[in-house]
Protein backbone atom coordinates (compact mmCIF):
# COMPACT_ATOMS: atom_id res chain seq x y z
CA UNK A 1 0.00 0.00 0.00
CA UNK A 2 2.89 2.37 0.76
CA UNK A 3 4.36 1.74 -2.69
CA UNK A 4 1.03 2.35 -4.45
CA UNK A 5 0.34 5.54 -2.50
CA UNK A 6 3.86 6.83 -3.15
CA UNK A 7 3.35 6.27 -6.89
CA UNK A 8 -0.06 7.96 -6.94
CA UNK A 9 1.13 10.90 -4.84
CA UNK A 10 3.87 11.55 -7.41
CA UNK A 11 1.40 11.89 -10.31
CA UNK A 12 -0.06 15.15 -11.56
CA UNK A 13 -3.65 13.87 -11.57
CA UNK A 14 -6.01 13.34 -8.63
CA UNK A 15 -6.51 9.73 -7.60
CA UNK A 16 -8.12 7.43 -5.07
CA UNK A 17 -7.08 4.00 -3.79
CA UNK A 18 -9.76 1.46 -2.91
CA UNK A 19 -8.58 -1.60 -1.00
CA UNK A 20 -10.96 -4.57 -0.80
CA UNK A 21 -10.20 -7.11 1.92
CA UNK A 22 -11.68 -10.46 0.96
CA UNK A 23 -11.96 -11.95 4.41
CA UNK A 24 -8.61 -10.58 5.54
CA UNK A 25 -6.94 -11.31 8.86
CA UNK A 26 -8.21 -9.39 11.90
CA UNK A 27 -6.48 -6.04 12.16
CA UNK A 28 -5.71 -5.77 8.44
CA UNK A 29 -7.74 -2.58 8.04
CA UNK A 30 -5.94 -0.80 10.89
CA UNK A 31 -2.57 -2.06 9.60
CA UNK A 32 -3.29 -0.48 6.21
CA UNK A 33 -4.33 2.77 7.89
CA UNK A 34 -0.95 2.89 9.68
CA UNK A 35 1.17 2.52 6.54
CA UNK A 36 -0.66 4.64 3.98
CA UNK A 37 0.25 8.30 3.96
CA UNK A 38 0.60 11.25 1.64
CA UNK A 39 -2.34 12.82 -0.09
CA UNK A 40 -4.02 9.86 -1.84
CA UNK A 41 -7.52 9.23 -0.42
CA UNK A 42 -7.70 5.58 0.69
CA UNK A 43 -10.95 3.64 1.21
CA UNK A 44 -10.86 0.18 2.79
CA UNK A 45 -13.81 -2.15 2.15
CA UNK A 46 -13.93 -5.37 4.18
CA UNK A 47 -15.97 -8.31 2.91
CA UNK A 48 -15.72 -9.80 6.44
CA UNK A 49 -15.72 -13.29 4.91
CA UNK A 50 -14.17 -14.64 1.73
CA UNK A 51 -16.46 -13.82 -1.20
CA UNK A 52 -14.14 -14.31 -4.18
CA UNK A 53 -11.98 -12.16 -6.43
CA UNK A 54 -14.80 -11.31 -8.84
CA UNK A 55 -17.03 -10.13 -6.01
CA UNK A 56 -14.21 -8.07 -4.51
CA UNK A 57 -13.23 -6.32 -7.74
CA UNK A 58 -16.90 -5.66 -8.53
CA UNK A 59 -17.35 -4.06 -5.11
CA UNK A 60 -14.26 -1.91 -5.55
CA UNK A 61 -15.23 -0.73 -9.03
CA UNK A 62 -18.75 0.13 -7.85
CA UNK A 63 -17.23 2.37 -5.17
CA UNK A 64 -14.92 4.15 -7.63
CA UNK A 65 -15.53 7.67 -8.92
CA UNK A 66 -12.67 8.33 -11.33
CA UNK A 67 -12.51 9.12 -15.02
CA UNK A 68 -10.46 5.94 -15.28
CA UNK A 69 -10.52 2.80 -13.12
CA UNK A 70 -7.70 0.30 -12.78
CA UNK A 71 -7.53 -2.85 -10.69
CA UNK A 72 -4.36 -4.69 -9.74
CA UNK A 73 -3.45 -7.70 -7.63
CA UNK A 74 -2.31 -6.68 -4.15
CA UNK A 75 1.00 -8.58 -4.35
CA UNK A 76 2.13 -6.20 -7.14
CA UNK A 77 3.33 -9.06 -9.33
CA UNK A 78 2.51 -6.47 -11.99
CA UNK A 79 4.24 -3.24 -10.91
CA UNK A 80 1.98 -0.27 -10.21
CA UNK A 81 4.58 1.90 -11.94
CA UNK A 82 3.30 0.53 -15.28
CA UNK A 83 -0.10 2.18 -14.76
CA UNK A 84 0.88 5.14 -16.91
CA UNK A 85 1.18 2.98 -20.02
CA UNK A 86 -2.36 1.69 -19.49
CA UNK A 87 -3.78 5.16 -18.95
CA UNK A 88 -2.01 6.33 -22.12
CA UNK A 89 -3.86 3.67 -24.13
CA UNK A 90 -7.18 4.86 -22.70
CA UNK A 91 -6.32 8.45 -23.55
CA UNK A 92 -5.56 7.32 -27.12
CA UNK A 93 -9.10 5.98 -27.44
CA UNK A 94 -9.12 2.44 -26.02
CA UNK A 95 -12.09 1.48 -23.85
CA UNK A 96 -10.14 -1.19 -21.97
CA UNK A 97 -6.38 -1.66 -21.60
CA UNK A 98 -5.55 -5.11 -20.24
CA UNK A 99 -2.21 -6.53 -19.16
CA UNK A 100 -0.89 -9.40 -21.25
CA UNK A 101 1.96 -11.84 -20.71
CA UNK A 102 1.53 -13.24 -24.21
CA UNK A 103 2.21 -10.28 -26.52
CA UNK A 104 5.49 -8.88 -27.86
CA UNK A 105 7.41 -6.95 -25.24
CA UNK A 106 6.05 -8.89 -22.24
CA UNK A 107 8.36 -10.66 -19.80
CA UNK A 108 7.99 -13.11 -16.92
CA UNK A 109 10.33 -13.50 -13.97
CA UNK A 110 10.40 -15.74 -10.94
CA UNK A 111 9.32 -19.35 -10.66
CA UNK A 112 5.79 -20.13 -11.73
CA UNK A 113 4.65 -23.63 -10.87
CA UNK A 114 4.70 -25.76 -14.00
CA UNK A 115 1.24 -27.26 -13.46
CA UNK A 116 -0.29 -23.82 -12.92
CA UNK A 117 1.40 -22.51 -16.06
CA UNK A 118 0.13 -25.46 -18.12
CA UNK A 119 -3.42 -25.11 -16.82
CA UNK A 120 -3.34 -21.37 -17.49
CA UNK A 121 -2.35 -21.94 -21.11
CA UNK A 122 -5.00 -24.62 -21.61
CA UNK A 123 -7.67 -22.40 -20.08
CA UNK A 124 -6.62 -19.41 -22.20
CA UNK A 125 -6.84 -21.53 -25.34
CA UNK A 126 -10.31 -22.70 -24.38
CA UNK A 127 -11.41 -19.14 -23.60
CA UNK A 128 -10.20 -17.89 -26.98
CA UNK A 129 -12.04 -20.70 -28.71
CA UNK A 130 -15.45 -20.32 -27.07
CA UNK A 131 -15.73 -17.03 -25.18
CA UNK A 132 -13.31 -14.19 -26.02
CA UNK A 133 -11.74 -14.68 -29.46
CA UNK A 134 -8.57 -12.74 -30.19
CA UNK A 135 -7.54 -12.08 -26.58
CA UNK A 136 -4.19 -13.74 -25.85
CA UNK A 137 -4.22 -13.35 -22.06
CA UNK A 138 -7.48 -12.90 -20.19
CA UNK A 139 -6.29 -13.67 -16.64
CA UNK A 140 -3.58 -11.08 -16.08
CA UNK A 141 -4.46 -9.19 -12.90
CA UNK A 142 -3.92 -5.67 -14.22
CA UNK A 143 -6.74 -4.06 -16.20
CA UNK A 144 -7.73 -0.43 -16.81
CA UNK A 145 -11.05 0.95 -18.05
CA UNK A 146 -12.82 4.16 -18.77
CA UNK A 147 -14.43 4.76 -15.40
CA UNK A 148 -18.02 5.02 -16.59
CA UNK A 149 -17.59 1.90 -18.71
CA UNK A 150 -16.04 -0.07 -15.84
CA UNK A 151 -18.98 0.73 -13.59
CA UNK A 152 -21.47 -0.20 -16.34
CA UNK A 153 -19.73 -3.51 -17.11
CA UNK A 154 -19.39 -4.58 -13.50
CA UNK A 155 -23.02 -3.65 -12.83
CA UNK A 156 -24.07 -6.64 -14.96
CA UNK A 157 -21.13 -8.93 -14.15
CA UNK A 158 -22.14 -11.97 -12.06
CA UNK A 159 -19.18 -14.31 -11.51
CA UNK A 160 -17.73 -14.04 -7.98
CA UNK A 161 -14.61 -16.17 -8.59
CA UNK A 162 -11.54 -16.08 -10.81
CA UNK A 163 -13.58 -16.41 -14.02
CA UNK A 164 -14.79 -12.81 -13.74
CA UNK A 165 -11.99 -11.57 -16.06
CA UNK A 166 -13.35 -13.67 -18.91
CA UNK A 167 -16.87 -12.51 -18.13
CA UNK A 168 -15.96 -8.81 -18.25
CA UNK A 169 -14.04 -9.22 -21.51
CA UNK A 170 -16.89 -11.24 -23.02
CA UNK A 171 -19.40 -8.52 -22.17
CA UNK A 172 -17.12 -5.74 -23.44
CA UNK A 173 -16.28 -7.56 -26.66
CA UNK A 174 -19.92 -8.39 -27.40
CA UNK A 175 -20.81 -4.71 -26.96
CA UNK A 176 -18.13 -3.66 -29.42
CA UNK A 177 -15.78 -1.91 -27.01
CA UNK A 178 -12.16 -1.48 -28.07
CA UNK A 179 -9.79 -3.65 -26.02
CA UNK A 180 -6.00 -3.19 -26.18
CA UNK A 181 -3.53 -5.71 -24.76
CA UNK A 182 -0.53 -4.08 -23.07
CA UNK A 183 2.70 -6.05 -22.51
CA UNK A 184 3.64 -6.42 -18.84
CA UNK A 185 6.66 -7.46 -16.80
CA UNK A 186 5.30 -10.13 -14.47
CA UNK A 187 7.18 -11.11 -11.30
CA UNK A 188 5.90 -14.41 -9.86
CA UNK A 189 5.95 -14.81 -6.10
CA UNK A 190 6.26 -18.00 -4.10
CA UNK A 191 2.92 -17.47 -2.35
CA UNK A 192 -0.41 -17.55 -4.13
CA UNK A 193 -4.09 -17.76 -3.25
CA UNK A 194 -4.64 -20.07 -6.24
CA UNK A 195 -5.34 -23.73 -5.38
CA UNK A 196 -4.58 -25.36 -8.69
CA UNK A 197 -7.02 -28.23 -9.18
CA UNK A 198 -9.94 -26.73 -7.27
CA UNK A 199 -9.68 -23.36 -8.98
CA UNK A 200 -9.13 -24.94 -12.39
CA UNK A 201 -12.41 -26.81 -12.08
CA UNK A 202 -14.16 -23.71 -10.73
CA UNK A 203 -12.97 -21.64 -13.68
CA UNK A 204 -14.24 -24.22 -16.14
CA UNK A 205 -17.63 -24.12 -14.42
CA UNK A 206 -17.49 -20.31 -14.51
CA UNK A 207 -16.87 -20.45 -18.26
CA UNK A 208 -20.03 -22.52 -18.73
CA UNK A 209 -21.94 -20.08 -16.53
CA UNK A 210 -20.74 -17.12 -18.58
CA UNK A 211 -21.95 -18.68 -21.82
CA UNK A 212 -25.27 -19.55 -20.13
CA UNK A 213 -25.78 -16.02 -18.78
CA UNK A 214 -24.91 -14.53 -22.16
CA UNK A 215 -27.33 -16.87 -23.93
CA UNK A 216 -30.09 -15.85 -21.53
CA UNK A 217 -29.48 -12.14 -22.13
CA UNK A 218 -28.38 -11.44 -18.57
CA UNK A 219 -25.62 -9.09 -19.74
CA UNK A 220 -28.00 -6.62 -21.40
CA UNK A 221 -27.34 -2.94 -20.74
CA UNK A 222 -29.10 -1.67 -17.63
Amino acid sequence: MSRICAYLDAQSYASELIVVLDGGAPGAESAIARVVGGHTPVTVLDNVENRGKGYSVRRGIAASRGTYALFADADLSLPIEDAGRFLAELERGADLAIGSRAVAGASEHGEQQRLRQTMSRVFNGLVRAVAVPGMRDTQCGFKAFRGDLARALFAVQRIDGFGFDVEILRIAQRRGHRIVEVPVACEYHATSSVRQFRHAMTMLIDLVRILWHDGRGHYAVR
